[in-house]
């Protein structure tokens, strides 16, 4: 099966088609983190340093929240492509079928949850009193709109297993301009504050998603969805969940350790909860060639571990690795270079930039671990074994951070001990990954 914009991972060279199919995923990806970045770089720059740590301590809660649905997306998408590499026409439709009717049931519920419960997950998380009344109105209002990012990225996920990267991006480009767009005519123009904000990017995501649907009801290939066949089978429902729990749990309970580790942070000045929002903006765009590639290799394994071509798989689980590598570490150079003027765009205010600027650069240099770490997830995810990179998440990236963060602030309350937390656990979750794909049988 092919078609226009559908990338055929069966034949060719395996690293020229891993880089057709990531580049679209990484121009999208980069749509995505502007629009969601739009937010904090007009904000700070209109609203002053306390309007920025408000909507800047949001980003932790937001990510938990979604990325349980994000995480089974990607299960969904192991289910999809395997059925597409192989052939089983029927299986497929029945598993985009259930993907769709899930992600709607799924976004109504964590929306209305969002909502109603505002303040009490604000602060749970420690928000300071003085931040909250601006953090409420930001977050209560982005929460109205969660359903529509879940389900950008449920049929996002749809599209990408199906082989067509390139749409996704034409439609993030769309809605990133029309977030930036209304970003600056409400917040700069109209002045109507950072609940504004978070409605410019409602309606982006709003729109992203359409589209997403709209390609899906034209057809992908000669794959098509009629929405008065959505309906959940229960068979495949179970094969979404088996594959997509564990990568959900792993989104899901990472966020509840950065959240954790939110909590922290809150309990910093306002300059340091800012810096700290503003370094996980910026890290978000110089880590979406380590992830664009982690998701491609997803899709390729899965896809050829559906055809029957192992010997392929593991070919291009490794070319993909050394790509990511260099890529890494290319991106965290750039960053060394760059953080001052990268942090400066999303404020003036001195003491926000340095603490902005001591994070980016003391955690640059250690890229190549995360491309490890989220390579070796993307093959094991595409390989069905998800329940693999889950665990070593877990346990380097929620439990063993959120204790070195709290027992070390104990001793030393500073935002240092916060920002060594990162390399320290990349690199203890290398190292298991590593073991682990050395000694076993993780393709067969």
């Amino acid at each position: 099966m092919s078609g226009k914009g559908v990338v055929d991972f069966s034949s060719g060279s395996i690293a020229g088609k891993l880089i057709a199919f990531m580049l679209p995923l990484l121009l999208g990806n980069l749509f995505q983190q502007l629009y969601n970045a739009a937010d904090t770089l007009i904000v700070g720059n209109f609203l002053g340093p306390d309007a920025l740590a408000a909507v800047s301590s949001s980003g932790s809660l937001i990510f938990m929240m979604v990325g349980f649905f994000n995480g089974m997306a990607v299960g969904a998408g192991v289910v999809i492509s395997r059925a597409y590499g192989a052939g089983d026409r029927e299986r497929l439709q029945r598993a985009i079928s259930s993907d769709i009717a899930f992600g709607i049931l799924a976004g109504l519920a964590i929306t209305i949850f969002a909502v109603l419960f505002t303040p009490s997950i604000l602060r749970w998380i420690s928000t300071p009193e003085t931040l909250l009344p601006i953090s409420a109105s930001y977050f209560r209002i982005y929460s109205a709109g969660i359903f529509f990012s879940v389900m950008y990225n449920v049929l996002m996920g749809i599209i990408n297993a199906l082989g067509d990267s390139r749409h996704p991006l034409c439609y993030l480009i769309a809605s990133s301009l029309i977030n930036i767009v209304l970003d600056l005519l409400l917040v700069g123009v109209f002045g109507l504050g950072v609940g504004s904000a978070a409605l410019a990017t409602i309606v982006s995501q709003a729109v992203s998603s359409l589209l997403c649907l709209r390609r899906l009801m034209k057809g992908v290939g000669d794959v098509s969805v009629d929405m008065k066949d959505i309906r959940i089978d229960v068979h495949e429902l179970r094969s979404i969940i088996r594959f997509g729990l564990p990568s959900g749990m792993q989104n899901s309970i990472v966020g509840l350790a950065n959240t954790v580790i939110q909590a922290s942070v809150n309990g910093f000045p306002s300059a340091a909860i800012a810096g700290f929002g503003v370094y996980a903006k910026i890290e978000g765009f110089v880590l979406l060639p380590i992830t664009s590639f982690s998701l491609a290799f997803t899709t390729f394994i899965a896809q050829m571990a559906g055809a029957g071509d192992l010997r392929r798989a593991r070919k291009g689980a490794w070319e993909g690795m050394a790509m990511n590598l260099v890529a890494a570490e290319l991106v965290g150079v750039l960053l060394f270079i760059s953080a001052p003027f990268l942090v400066g765009l999303f404020t003036s205010d001195g003491e926000v930039i340095a603490y902005g600027v001591r994070q980016a650069r003391l955690e640059a240099f250690f890229y190549f671990l995360v491309a490890i770490s989220h390579g070796s997830a993307g093959m094991l995810r595409g390989a069905g074994r998800a329940f693999v990179p889950m665990l070593v998440m877990l346990l380097s990236w929620c439990v063993i951070r959120v204790i070195y963060v709290s027992v070390m602030l104990s001793f030393h309350h500073d935002m240092m001990v916060i920002y060594s937390a990162y390399p320290l656990t990349w690199f203890v979750s290398s190292l298991i990954f590593l073991a682990y794909l050395s000694r076993s049988r993780w393709l067969k």
